[in-house]
């Protein structure tokens, strides 16, 4: 399900690019293994509206960012696993910068867990794997992600801490009762017992667009940012404000927006560096929860 484009208001405040700190990368298109309740741009095993990345054009991309003074590099997808290129995209990407990849962590190999540990071992920057997992019970977790894959996401959890990474479990909130305090301590029990025995979490909000307007809601009208909300308002908490994504049909303002045509900036980073108006249902649960796509997050404490 696409994101419709908003009729255009000319009071959406604009955010400017102050720096283009972080650059994302759509390397698993919008092909998963998993055909989650909740996600945003509605990936599943047959959905090809975005295609892969391969390593040449994540490279190409490498090298432009150079200039720019990108710090870091992520990817998603999707599944970015599914993508034959990703274990040498990250031993690429390594070369550049510090590197996290999102994941559900269903599918992942001990042959290219061994590369990547080598590979950040000779690195001076670190491998970050985020893991999404959306409840400490099968029962949650199954009911939004599909069955089977809360004991598949754990063993892939196993995995990368038998090779010595220290993974941040993703959790979204997918209830309006949900306690945050709960779901963390209810996830550094499972995870303890499992062997993680220091976890690292980050708990998100929903964001209603995609499959989740059909599993619960949409925005209201409402849910939107004025100029008003702005003012005082630290632009630095919105992703928009130090990032942008790289996907198979060009750059886009964000990782949230990639299905709204008035997101694309360009072909190329020189072309997205501008600035970007708020006009989306999606930029008020940014606005209210901070830089919810990147690692940093308030909700976000080692144990």
């Amino acid at each position: 399900m696409g994101v419709p484009l908003p009729i255009l208001d000319a009071r959406a405040p604009m955010v400017p690019l102050a720096h283009l700190d972080e650059l994302w990368f759509q390397v698993g298109g919008t092909l998963c293994n998993l055909e989650c309740r909740h996600c945003f741009i509605s990936c599943s095993p047959k959905n090809h509206t975005y295609g892969f990345l391969d390593l040449e054009t994540v490279g190409r991309h490498l090298d432009e960012s150079v200039p720019l003074g990108v710090k870091e590099y992520y990817f998603t997808g999707g599944e970015p696993f599914l993508n034959r290129d990703m274990t040498a995209i990250l031993e690429l990407t390594l070369r550049y910068g510090p590197a996290t990849v999102l994941t559900n962590g269903t599918v992942f190999q001990d042959e290219w867990l061994d590369r990547l540990r080598r590979a950040e071992a000779a690195s001076p920057y670190s491998l970050e794997f985020r893991v999404s997992i959306d409840g400490f019970t099968p029962e949650d977790n199954d009911a939004i992600r599909g069955s089977g894959t809360f004991e598949r996401a754990l063993d892939g959890v196993r995995k990368l801490v038998t090779h010595g990474f220290i993974p941040i479990i993703t959790v979204t909130r997918t209830r309006e009762d949900q306690d945050d305090s709960g779901l963390f301590h209810g996830f550094v029990r499972l995870l303890q017992n499992c062997g993680y025995d220091h976890p690292r979490m980050k708990i998100l909000p929903t964001l209603r667009i995609g499959a989740e307007t059909e599993r619960s809601r949409g925005y209201h009208a409402t849910e939107r940012i004025t100029p008003e909300m702005m003012e005082g308002f630290d632009q630095g908490l919105l992703i928009c404000h130090h990032s942008r994504m790289v996907t198979d049909r060009g750059v886009y303002v964000c990782p949230i927006l990639i299905e709204a045509p008035d997101a694309r900036l360009g072909m190329t980073l020189a072309e997205s560096l501008g600035s970007f108006p708020l006009r989306h249902h999606a930029c008020y649960t940014c606005y209210q929860y901070g830089t919810i796509c990147a690692n940093a997050s308030s909700q976000e404490r080692n144990i």
